[in-house]
This record gives C-alpha cells, structure tokens and sequence, in this order.
C-alpha cells in the first residue's frame, strides 16, 4: 500500500531496539538530548558525511523504531564509505528486520561470531566517543610545555580509542581535533616483543613511511615512534615497531582493539594529522585514560618542575659538585653509571676546571601518562668551561622523591 513503511514493528524485536538505547546511554550522557543534537559537522577536508554522527542517527531512529529513517541513515553512510564494516553490518540487520525479528546487532545467518563481537565492539566506543563531551576549559596534565618547534602535539587515549591533536599556540595548548583510533590486541603496557600491546609512555615522530614503501595493511602511511625509549629500556621493555598507520583499502576503519601494537586510524584521519607531524619533533603520549587540568594547574606543575631543572643548571654552573649531586635520585643511571660512578666522575671532572657557564633552551617538559612522580624534560645544552666546549640535545627523567625533584636518568636525546 501507498505510504506503508518497509518494515513492521513486530519484525524488529525489543531486544535490537534495547541495544542501541543501551549503547546510547553507555556514557551516562542524556539520550533525550543527543536526539536533539544536530550532527557534528565534518573536520576540514572530510566528506560531506561524517559517518561517526550518521550511524548516531541510524542508531537514534531504530531506538525510536523508525526503520525505514534508520536504513536511510546507514545507506547515507555507505554510499560515501562503502568499506565502513560496521555501516554494513547494521544495514545488513535492519534488511533482515524486513523478513523476521532481530534479536541483537549482527544477526545474519552465518556471520562469523568473532568479527562480528569485534565490529559491536566498535560500535560502543564510537557512541561513547560521539558522547563524551572534553571538559570545558581543560588540557591534559601531560603536557607541560611545548618548546617553539614544537607546533603539535599528540595524545592517544587508548581506553576512549581517540586520538586527541593539540596546537601550541605561543606557549598555549588549544585543541585542533579528535580521531577514532584502534590499538592492541591484548590492551596496553607493552613489555615484550610480539605481546600485541601498545605501549604507555611519552614517545616522538621518528620518521615517516609513505604509502609506496609499506604494504596493504598499513593503508596511506605509516609514522614510526621513539618505542622503546629510555625509561622503556632502563625498566626492561622490549619490542620495537610501533607506528602511527591507516588501515588496508578494504576496510574504513578497525575495531577497537585490533592491532598488534600500533595506533591505527583511518586512512583519511591519518593523511589529515599527518599535516602536523615532524619526524623527530612531534612529542605522542599514549595513555590509558586522560587526566585533564585547569590551565592553572597544567601551569603549577610546569613551575615547580622547572624551577628545579634551573636549580640543576645553576648548580652545575657554581662548580658545587655536592649541590649538583643533591639533584641526582639515589636510583639513578646514564648508560652503565649508577649514582655512585657518576658522582665519582663528576667530582674528577669538576676539580680540573675553573669555571663553567651552563645555558639551556628549547625545552619541552612531559608528565608521565599512569605516573604521578615521573617526568620528561628535553633541551638543547649549550656548555663552555675552562677546558671544554660542547652542544648537545639532551634528555633527562626526573622523579619526584617526597615533595623533591630528582633525576632519575640522564643522556643525549
């Protein structure tokens, strides 16, 4: 008959319509209002469509039993992103609704069961990534400070699967944009080769692969990180090979926790960043979770930190080789140096000299993502004495041992 929708209610079970409610409101956001929402508009240089806010509206109206919008919605998706899995997947269930009751996501007869928890898997987080709302006004407590190379930064939040850019605006964070991302298989905390766990830490851009040089699985690039780095070795992580990477031609996207390690985006996600990467420059935290602060805060931390790397300098710069020590934890190590060998070469040194003068710039300074008393401090070091001149970029860990910062490890960068 004329006007008569596709699809009944009674083909389509509670149970389907349950899901996407459920999935809607697995943020504890208020599903009422994302139906009011208007659909986020896509970033610069995206589709007209942005497949993430259509398939919230595709879920939006099987929710409200309006099928046949739904299909419409999906088929939106599709047309633009033929390769998006989980756009399939859900036009596959709503045509089966035509022919008999659905019971859950992914219904079709002979769909393997292990692909198709990994495609719903998928689904919740991109719900719960369109839900999440950052908080006004707050950064991550990570990124102290950003030296003047360095324009971008990166932070990876492994448990929301996104990927998060940040501007350095003159010394201020700003928020540029965030991208859906899949990570490791088996979680994350990487400690050995082949454990298909991405890593937690403060890393860099270390080079970039393009697209002629890779193979399929890697899609429209590849950018290589600084895993493992100082503090991986120092506490016995092994492994190596983890990138920044697009996804195969015949896929849009990965489920969440599908890569042996790297961070995974979509092809065209990782040709929009790829504009704000420099090999050797662009710092990328990975974390579990983002701790985000006040600008005030960010800046409190950034101080205290900072003033005890000036400390260090001027120490060093009086020739007190006992005030120089003090800045040094007991756990310390450069290379085969302990505290102990370093203190004895230090006071070696020192003694033949009559003067130095010590200057440091260029620094960028990091928190440690899942540690409250580690930090990253980079620099360039500009040193002259009375028998020796040199330059050099150089990296220090710093832990804070009972109020006090301390450096826990220290050598070129």
């Amino acid at each position: 008959m004329p006007g008569m929708p596709l699809f009944s209610a009674a083909k389509i079970s509670l149970p389907l319509r349950l899901i996407a409610a459920v999935a809607l409101t697995a943020c504890a956001c208020q599903v009422a209002a994302m139906g009011r929402q208007p659909v986020q508009k896509p970033r610069a240089g995206q589709s007209q469509i942005e497949p993430e806010a259509m398939l919230i509206k595709t879920l939006i109206e099987i929710r409200n039993n309006r099928l046949d919008l739904a299909l419409a919605e999906v088929e939106k998706v599709i047309q633009s992103y033929p390769n998006f899995r989980l756009a399939q997947l859900i036009k596959g269930d709503l045509l089966l609704a035509r022919a008999r009751p659905l019971r859950g996501l992914g219904e079709a007869p002979n769909a393997p069961r292990d692909r198709v928890d990994e495609l719903r898997d998928e689904a919740r987080v991109r719900l719960a990534r369109y839900q999440f709302e950052r908080p006004a006004g707050r950064v991550p407590r990570y990124l102290l400070q950003l030296n003047a190379e360095q324009k971008h930064a990166l932070v990876v939040d492994t448990q929301q699967s996104t990927l998060y850019v940040f501007a350095n605006h003159n010394g201020v964070l700003r928020y540029v944009a965030d991208y859906y991302i899949a990570s490791g298989k088996n979680g994350t905390d990487k400690t050995r080769n082949g454990d298909r766990k991405t890593p937690l830490g403060v890393y860099h851009v270390t080079d970039n692969l393009p697209r002629k040089k890779l193979g399929a699985l890697y899609g429209s690039g590849a950018f290589p990180i600084s895993y493992p780095n100082e503090l991986d070795r120092r506490e016995g992580r092994e492994g190596n090979g983890i990138w920044l990477h697009g996804t195969p031609s015949d896929t849009y996207s990965r489920p969440p926790r599908s890569s042996d390690g790297c961070v995974a985006l979509t092809n065209e996600d990782l040709d929009a960043i790829s504009k704000n990467l420099r090999v050797g420059v662009t710092p990328v935290i990975i974390t579990s979770g983002i701790d985000w602060v006040t600008p005030q805060a960010l800046e409190s931390s950034r101080r205290d930190l900072l003033k005890s790397v000036e400390n260090w300098r001027r120490d060093w710069e009086s020739l007190n080789t006992e005030a120089y020590l003090r800045h040094y934890a007991r756990g310390f190590s450069s290379g085969s140096q302990d505290l102990a060998a370093w203190s004895q070469q230090k006071h070696h040194v020192n003694s033949a000299k009559t003067w130095i003068r010590l200057k440091i710039d260029r620094i960028s300074a990091f928190l440690y993502p899942g540690r409250e008393d580690l930090a990253v401090v980079t620099f360039e070091q500009n040193y002259a004495s009375s028998n020796l001149t040199n330059q050099m970029a150089k990296r220090q860990y710093w832990i804070n041992e009972k109020g006090a910062w301390r450096i826990l490890y220290e050598g070129g960068a």
